[in-house]
């Protein structure tokens, strides 16, 4: 492990560790020619507090000093990908890239921390959700913001796209007020939890599309209605496909009958994203094909029980999966479960 990626590491034209440390050093520039690589993982290791007030765009935040550290990251951080680990100032990242690396995980170590980082003037933000980067068919960015459970913040070639934005869930609050305005707003169902007047009209302008379904049209006054089935050309390069989304547990068909409600495929400049909605494993999953990201819910008795997760991305097979809306479900062991198939599954804070 150790010599395929102090290889990498040479060929990207990073300083590595000497010594006998089990991972790597990396000063400022060769990290952030490291993480220039949308399939390296960012890493920040600092507190919260330290974390809202700036640090590197798109990185995960779990706290070293926490005592469940080395579980959470296991939980979190994928095996098989390289991890870039940074701190204040590279004393606490290092300790953490210690206890990492004896997990098996390839991690390497920003020296200085983001005190050498931000004194190389370069960039940080202070987005507080954790953010995944892809890129298209042709080459641009779509850009992935974890708010919360079912709502999905989205940007692609200066457009804005909202999934399921909700302002308010249980104590978390989001301020939908200071987010830029939406060029595209996909509700899927009128539940509480995905379906919020107040969002809406925060992150609405003119020109603002929002496609729903009937029930939240209905209850809005307005909206592009899509049923199951339904696709439509939003732009040029960009199209939508309403799929089912709906319980088959005989005793939670009343939370999502059958018909009612949207998952939604968005094909973007060839990027294929499906975002499931509120559903079970229902076998009209089959007939969905090409999947580059795929988000599913894992709540019973509303959406799908872990077991059931891993079997619908067994049958989507996805080249990266988020489960998301899981509220208090244990999702930490899906990742292990997928892992012979081949499937990057990341967890993020989709509570």
């Amino acid at each position: 492990m150790k010599k395929m990626l102090t290889c990498l590491l040479a060929l990207m034209g990073l300083t590595s560790a000497c010594g006998q440390k089990d991972f790597e050093d990396a000063d400022v520039n060769g990290f952030a020619e490291l993480i220039a690589n949308q399939d390296v993982v960012i890493f920040d290791v600092r507190t919260a507090s330290e974390f809202a007030e700036g640090h590197i765009e798109g990185a995960i935040n779990i706290d070293y000093k926490q005592g469940d550290f080395v579980e959470r990251s296991k939980a979190t951080l994928p095996k098989d990908r390289i991890i870039a680990v940074y701190c204040r100032s590279g004393r606490r990242s290092a300790g953490a890239a210690d206890l990492l690396a004896k997990e098996g995980f390839k991690l390497v170590n920003l020296k200085g921390g983001i005190i050498a980082w931000q004194e190389a003037k370069k960039p940080v933000t202070t987005d507080t959700y954790e953010v995944d980067v892809f890129k298209t068919k042709s080459g641009k960015t779509v850009k992935f913001h974890a708010l919360m459970h079912g709502s999905i913040r989205m940007e692609y070639d200066g457009k804005e796209i909202e999934i399921d934005p909700v302002s308010k869930l249980r104590e978390r609050i989001i301020d939908f007020s200071k987010m830029p305005k939406a060029d595209y707003i996909f509700v899927t169902h009128e539940h509480m939890d995905h379906f919020d007047k107040v969002a809406i009209e925060q992150l609405s302008k003119e020109g603002t599309l929002l496609i729903t379904n009937k029930n939240c049209a209905d209850m809005l006054g307005y909206g592009i209605i899509m049923k199951n089935g339904d696709s439509r050309q939003m732009s040029d390069d960009f199209t939508v496909e309403a799929v089912p989304a709906y319980n088959t547990t005989e005793a939670n068909r009343k939370f999502h009958p059958r018909g009612r409600d949207n998952g939604f495929i968005l094909t973007i400049d060839g990027l294929r994203i499906y975002i499931a909605g509120d559903t079970e494993d229902i076998p009209e999953m089959a007939d969905i094909k090409d999947i580059d990201i795929a988000f599913m819910p894992c709540n019973q008795p509303y959406t799908m029980t872990p077991e059931q997760l891993v079997k619908a991305a067994k049958t989507v097979r996805p080249k990266v999966l988020f489960p998301y809306h899981y509220g208090e479900t244990n999702v930490k062991d899906i990742p292990e479960k997928l892992k012979e198939e081949g499937i990057d599954v990341r967890i993020r804070h989709y509570e």
